[in-house]
C-alpha cells in the first residue's frame, strides 16, 4: 500500500500551524498593547512560561516522541481492540500521573516561583501575581498533555492538521481576556490566567470528535504495568530531556531574566513569539510529520526508505529556516515597532526587544534541523543519543550565558555601579538580556554538531545526491535577499519614530521585496516544486 505524502502531511500541518502562530502573534500584539513591558507582563509571562515549558518538553516533547513509535507499532502489527487498549492504558496513566503532579504544583505555587522568579522575591507585588498566576496557568499542563496524547493518535493515522488548529483555542482565549474580559477584574492581567485555564479544557474537548471516527475514543484505564505503557515511559525518561533542550534553557534564561531590568521577561517572550513562526510551521511541522514516517520504515527494515526521508526533511528544513534567519535579524525592529509599539508598548520597549529577536535569530536553522534529527534517533528507539548531546548543549548555554551576561555588563554599566554588588547592577543596567539569546542560540547548533556527529557515525543515515545543487543555490537566494533587505534598512535606518500606517507598508514592502528575490532566485538556479515531492 501506497504510504501518504510526506509533503501532504506538512502542508497540512504547516498551514494550520500557521493560522494558531499568526493568532499567537496578535495574542502576544494584543497583550503588549493592553498591559505593555512592566511588572504585571513579567509575572504572567513567568506564570505561562513554566507550564508552557513542561507542555513543549513533556507532552509535545517527550511523551510524543516516545507514544508515537509504539503507538505506530502496533496499528501497524496488531489488532484495532489491542490499539484501542493501549490508547485507554495510555490516558488512563498519563492522566492519572499528571493530576497528582498538577495538584502538587498548585499547591507549593509560592515554592515553584521562587525557583524560577528568585529576582521577585524581593517585591512582594510582583511575587504574589506571578503565585496566583500560576495557580491558575498551571493546569493547562494537565489538559494540554491529553491533548497530545490524542494528537499523537491523529498524527499516526496522518491526520495532522486538526492537531495544528488545536493551539487556535488557546490564543483566541487569550485575545478575548485581554481586550474585553480584562477590564472587568480588580486585578486586570488575573484574566490571562483563567483564559489560559478555560483554554486548556476547550483543546481536549476540540479532538474528541476525530478521534470518535477513528473509534479511539475510550475510557482512560489505569495501565502502569501494561507492557506497552511501560516502553512508552522507559522511552520518556531519556526523551524528556533530549527533545527539550532549547525549552530548557529558554527555562534557565527566565530564571536570569528575573535579576535584571523589569520588562526583561516580556521582551525574551516577544522574541521567542517570532521564532515560533519559523519553528513551529516549519521545524516542527516537519519533525511530526516525519516521525511516523521513519517508524514505518524502521518497523519494515527499510534503510534506503529511512535516509530518503530523513534527507527530505533537511533538505526542506534549511530551505525555510536559513532565509528565516537572515530575515529575522535584518528585520528584527522593522517587525517589533510595527507589530508591538502601540498603545502601553513604548520606542524603549521596541529596542530592547530587537536585542533579543536579533540574537536568538541565529539559532534558527539549528533549532529547526535538530527538531528534524531527533526523531531519525527516536524513530529506533535510540534515547540516549539525543541526551548526551543535549547534557552538552545545556552546560554549553549555562557556561555562555554567565560569561556573555558579564562581557555586557562590563561594556555597559557605568563604573558606578560595577564598583557595588552585582545582582543589584544586574537589575539596573538595560539590554543585559541580549546575552541569553546569544548563548542560547550558540548552544543550539553545539546540539545539533552533535546529533549530526553521533547521526554519521551510526551509518543510519546516506546523504542522498544533489546536496551541492541544493546549498548552492540556496546560498545564492539568501545573498540576494539579504542585498535587497539591507538596502531598505539603510534607507529607513529608525522605526520607532514612524506612524503606525507608515511602518506597516514599509515592513509589507520589504517582506515581499526580500521574499520574492528568494523564490526569483531559487527558481532561477533550477529549483522546482516536484523537488519537494516524497512519498
Amino acid at each position: 500500500m501506497k504510504s501518504p505524502s510526506m509533503l501532504r502531511g506538512l502542508l497540512s500541518f504547516s498551514s494550520m500551524t500557521m493560522v494558531s502562530r499568526v493568532l499567537g502573534l496578535l495574542r502576544d500584539i494584543s497583550i503588549s498593547h493592553v498591559f505593555g513591558a512592566n511588572v504585571a507582563t513579567d509575572a504572567f509571562w513567568v506564570a505561562f512560561r513554566i507550564p508552557n515549558f513542561m507542555r513543549r518538553m513533556f507532552a509535545e516533547g517527550s511523551f510524543s516522541t516516545a507514544f508515537v513509535p509504539v503507538f505506530t507499532e502496533v496499528k501497524e502489527t496488531r489488532s484495532h481492540a489491542e490499539l484501542k487498549e493501549l490508547m485507554a492504558r495510555v490516558a488512563g496513566t498519563l492522566g492519572g500521573v499528571l493530576m497528582i503532579f498538577t495538584a502538587l504544583c498548585v499547591l507549593f505555587a509560592p515554592q515553584v516561583a521562587t525557583v524560577f522568579s528568585p529576582g521577585a522575591i524581593d517585591q512582594p507585588q510582583k511575587f504574589g501575581l506571578t503565585v496566583e498566576l500560576l495557580r491558575l496557568t498551571f493546569p493547562f499542563l494537565l489538559f494540554v498533555s491529553l491533548t497530545a496524547l490524542s494528537g499523537g493518535a491523529l498524527n499516526s493515522f496522518h491526520q495532522f492538521g486538526l492537531p495544528a488548529l488545536t493551539p487556535v483555542i488557546l490564543n483566541l482565549c487569550m485575545i478575548a481576556g485581554a481586550w474585553w474580559l480584562s477590564r472587568r477584574l480588580h486585578t486586570p492581567i488575573l484574566v490571562m490566567g483563567w483564559a489560559v485555564f478555560a483554554a486548556g479544557i476547550f483543546q481536549v474537548l476540540f479532538q474528541l470528535p476525530a478521534l470518535r471516527k477513528l473509534d479511539l475514543l475510550v475510557w482512560p484505564r489505569w495501565g502502569w504495568h501494561h507492557p506497552d505503557v511501560r516502553r512508552i515511559m522507559r522511552q520518556m525518561v531519556p526523551t524528556l530531556f533530549g527533545s527539550s533542550v532549547s525549552q530548557i534553557n529558554l527555562l534557565f534564561d527566565t530564571v536570569i531574566a528575573s535579576l535584571l531590568v523589569s520588562g526583561s521577561q516580556t521582551w525574551l517572550s516577544q522574541a521567542d513569539r517570532f521564532l515560533e513562526l519559523p519553528l513551529g510551521v516549519f521545524g516542527v511541522a516537519l519533525g511530526t510529520v516525519i516521525l511516523p514516517s521513519l517508524s514505518r520504515h524502521h518497523v519494515a527494515t527499510d534503510h534506503e526508505g529511512f535516509s530518503k526521508a530523513l534527507d527530505w526533511g533537511l533538505r526542506t528544513t534549511l530551505l525555510i529556516a536559513v532565509p528565516a534567519m537572515f530575515g529575522l535579524m535584518l528585520l528584527a525592529q522593522p517587525l517589533v515597532a510595527t507589530l508591538f509599539q502601540n498603545g502601553q508598548f513604548r520606542p524603549f520597549d521596541t529596542r530592547m526587544a530587537t536585542l533579543s529577536v536579533t540574537a536568538l535569530s541565529f539559532g534558527v536553522p539549528a533549532y529547526a534541523q535538530v527538531k528534524v534529527l531527533l526523531p531519525a534517533f527516536y524513530a529506533r528507539k535510540d534515547t540516549r543519543t539525543p541526551v548526551r548531546a543535549g547534557v552538552a548543549a545545556l552546560l554549553t548555554n549555562m557556561l555562555l550565558n554567565g560569561v556573555f551576561l558579564l562581557m555586557l555588563y562590563t561594556m555597559w554599566a557605568p563604573a558606578s555601579l560595577q564598583a557595588g554588588p552585582l545582582l543589584e547592577g544586574l537589575s539596573k543596567v538595560p539590554g543585559l538580556h541580549l546575552a541569553l539569546g546569544m548563548a542560547s542560540a550558540v548552544a543550539s547548533y553545539i546540539n545539533l554538531l552533535l546529533l549530526w556527529h553521533w547521526l554519521r557515525r551510526a551509518d543510519i543515515y546516506q546523504r542522498q545526491p544533489g546536496w551541492g545543487r541544493h546549498l548552492m543555490r540556496l546560498a545564492l537566494a539568501c545573498a540576494a535577499m539579504t542585498i535587497v533587505l539591507l538596502a531598505g534598512r539603510l534607507y529607513w535606518p529608525d522605526w520607532t519614530q514612524m506612524q503606525v500606517l507608515g511602518r506597516i507598508w514599509r515592513l509589507a514592502l520589504l517582506v515581499c521585496a526580500g521574499g520574492g528575490t528568494y523564490v526569483l532566485v531559487l527558481f532561477a538556479t533550477g529549483f522546482r516544486l516536484h523537488q519537494l515531492q516524497h512519498d
